[in-house]
């Protein structure tokens, strides 16, 4: 029962790596598709919305299951337990990136470049980020999670930085409001996916160690 146990357990985090992959790719293709101003990259984004509902739906069914039937202690329930938080913050990280691509064909090359060069920085921060965390998991070595409080930070210092170049851009002309509000908006997306790596590294440090962090 252990052996099939651990076979299944190996299986639902091999599942959540896919849904990683999948709520990544969403994020980044929607930064790509704004940058380029490519609409059918972003109508390919909100295509894979699906998917993402059906790993979170089908990831949380068997994590019950397996609690159900074999009542795991220790380490393995821990890791059941991160698994059910994780794949949360995996849902929200694709929804982000929907949430982006929705928006390309309203801008469509209206976006001033250096706010697109910082949003474009801002997401290299932040995927850094998310597969770091994600590695940790996977390996279950939390040496990656060192220093994630300080590149939070940098995060949160990117996304003021567009703020206030994106006011600017609105002072100078009233006509820019809109292109400006989206990009604020869009860097307040990217900052709460930060949020959500960090999340991820707390329950990655916390199935390996037992031990509760905060990363602030």
């Amino acid at each position: 029962m252990t052996k099939e146990f651990h076979k299944n357990l190996d299986f639902l985090k091999q599942e959540l790596v896919e849904m990683s992959k999948l709520a990544f790719i969403m994020l980044g293709d929607s930064i790509t598709a704004l940058s380029t101003s490519n609409t059918e990259l972003a109508e390919s984004v909100d295509l894979k919305k699906e998917k993402l509902r059906e790993y979170d739906v089908e990831i949380e069914t068997k994590s019950l299951q397996l609690i159900t039937l074999y009542q795991p202690m220790a380490i393995d329930l821990r890791t059941i337990a991160a698994i059910l938080k994780i794949i949360t913050y995996l849902y929200r990280v694709g929804r982000y990136g929907k949430d982006i691509a929705a928006v390309v064909s309203l801008l469509n090359n209206k976006q001033p470049l250096s706010e697109i060069i910082g949003i474009k920085h801002m997401w290299e921060h932040v995927q850094s980020m998310l597969d770091d965390a994600v590695d940790s998991f996977v390996t279950d070595d939390i040496s990656k999670l060192k220093g994630f409080s300080e590149r939070d930070t940098e995060i949160d210092q990117l996304r003021w930085s567009i703020f206030r170049e994106s006011v600017s851009y609105m002072m100078e002309d009233p006509r820019n409001i809109t292109i400006s509000a989206h990009l604020i908006m869009i860097a307040r997306y990217l900052e709460r996916c930060g949020d959500h790596a960090c999340k991820i590294a707390e329950k990655v440090y916390y199935m390996v160690t037992g031990k509760h962090i905060e990363i602030t």
